[in-house]
């Protein structure tokens, strides 16, 4: 946390964007978190900075492809042609994983459960989430960062 401030402008150098500055340095602290749980690291923040530099780029790369994506009029008639219904086994896990994933989240307290709503079904910024439950965003990044973990836990185990 101490780091956030400089996280954030070193991932905005690279994505240009604020808002997904933010998206990028907390996927970073995520994946730090579950490594540095795991095993002790020599150089924890210079691995923070690695992962954030790799996000920003995975980030910049993909809003890149994104933007040069162009549709043809012409091809229409192939995307109406394909079939994107699932089957009825991959229905049936999806539904199971939901399931299980919505007791997980029951499982959690009122601010965290509301907090990762807002972020992953709401497509909310950090800031407005803070904003909204009344605390800062290092918080609310910390909140989620545990609702993840617990939901996680919980669908895997």
């Amino acid at each position: 946390m101490a780091h956030r401030g400089a996280l954030l402008s070193y991932a905005s150098s690279i994505v240009g964007d604020r808002s997904s500055a933010e998206d990028v340095v907390q996927e970073a602290y995520l994946r730090f978190s579950s490594v540095a749980d795991a095993r002790p690291l020599d150089e924890p923040v210079g691995y923070l900075y690695r992962i954030v530099r790799n996000l920003a780029l995975d980030c910049r790369r993909r809003t890149t492809r994104e933007e040069s994506v162009v549709e043809h009029p012409g091809d229409a008639p192939l995307l109406a042609a394909a079939d994107s219904t699932p089957s009825p086994e991959a229905t049936l896990l999806a539904r199971d994983d939901i399931q299980r994933l919505m007791a997980a989240m029951a499982e959690l307290p009122e601010r965290t459960r509301l907090a990762l709503e807002m972020r992953r079904f709401g497509d909310y910024k950090l800031r407005e989430i803070a904003d909204h439950l009344g605390v800062s965003v290092s918080l609310v990044h910390e909140i989620i960062a545990d609702g993840l973990a617990h939901c996680r836990r919980r669908m895997q185990g």
